[in-house]
């Protein structure tokens, strides 16, 4: 049982602090302009070196065209990221974190497969994800699961 209060520990730790890293680099930079990309297009200067990069260029630019989408994530990265570090409200944490995580690291298999590192990295944080939600299993299986709602039927 120790064991796995320590492995809990530091899986917490290590997701909550990529997290919360994540949602303040959110903020490390200024908003380009809503017309940055078409402009550097306009005047001939190369915004990727090929199709795959501009994908990812595009995907990031638009979230951050927005006006309110990048804070956002960055300020719910920032909220699992704290409560998985602190350990008491972790459960809540890793299931606010999943979807994140998951399209993170579905950002990486399919726009950056090439980039077998950070693919790793984020199948790792994904897998560490998927553990942290798995201990806390019995503490929400009533949510999804409920015995007296199916036998009423």
């Amino acid at each position: 049982m120790k064991v796995k209060s320590i492995i809990r520990i530091i899986f917490n730790l290590i997701l909550g602090g990529m997290l919360v890293y994540g949602g303040i680099m959110k903020f490390d930079k200024p908003m380009p302009s809503p017309t940055a990309i078409v402009e550097k297009v306009q005047k001939g200067e190369a915004v990727a070196p090929n199709t795959e990069i501009l994908k990812i260029k595009n995907y990031i630019f638009g979230m951050k065209q927005t006006g309110f989408f990048w804070e956002f994530l960055g300020i719910v990265e920032l909220a699992a990221g704290i409560l998985l570090i602190s350990q008491v409200f972790s459960g809540i944490g890793a299931l606010i974190a999943l979807p994140m995580v998951l399209n993170i690291f579905l950002f990486h298999l399919f726009l950056e497969f090439e980039e077998t590192g950070e693919l790793l990295q984020t199948a790792g944080l994904l897998l560490i994800n998927l553990v942290l939600i798995g201990f806390t299993y019995k503490t929400w299986k009533p949510l999804v699961y409920d015995k007296k709602i199916l036998s009423l039927g």
